[in-house]
């Protein structure tokens, strides 16, 4: 079940949404300063593609710099983006097949609001 979701979610929104993040990625690794947004955005485009049976932890040893990072994102972009994802999640809530898919962009919102410090890992 899980491969068929993913398989929906990488045609309907996965592939869009992992080409956006892969873009702000390159555009982040253009400076030195901003790779480790870049790098947290390249993990993101990953999560985006294939969802289901992944979930997002937080890393217990990210120090501080991940916290002023998480900041600066938040202010500059990681808002936007969650906006951005609780929008596309109401039009996927509109049809049965399209809940779990809504599900999916709302699991994408902590992690596209505070991406450093999070570890994506298997459910498994």
């Amino acid at each position: 079940m899980r491969t068929i979701l993913n398989v929906i979610w990488l045609v309907f929104a996965g592939i869009w949404l992992a080409i956006g993040y892969a873009v702000a990625g390159v555009i982040c690794c253009v400076l030195i300063v901003t790779i480790p947004f870049g790098i947290a955005s390249f993990r993101i485009a990953a999560y985006a593609l294939w969802p289901f049976g992944r979930t997002v932890e937080r890393d217990p040893d990210a120090g501080v710099f991940s916290l002023l990072g998480n900041i600066i994102w938040l202010v500059v972009a990681g808002i936007w983006l969650a906006i951005g994802h609780v929008i596309t999640s109401i039009p996927l809530f509109i049809s049965i097949i399209g809940i779990p898919l809504g599900v999916a962009n709302l699991k994408l919102v902590p992690v596209s609001l505070l991406p450093l410090g999070a570890r994506i890992v298997d459910n498994d």
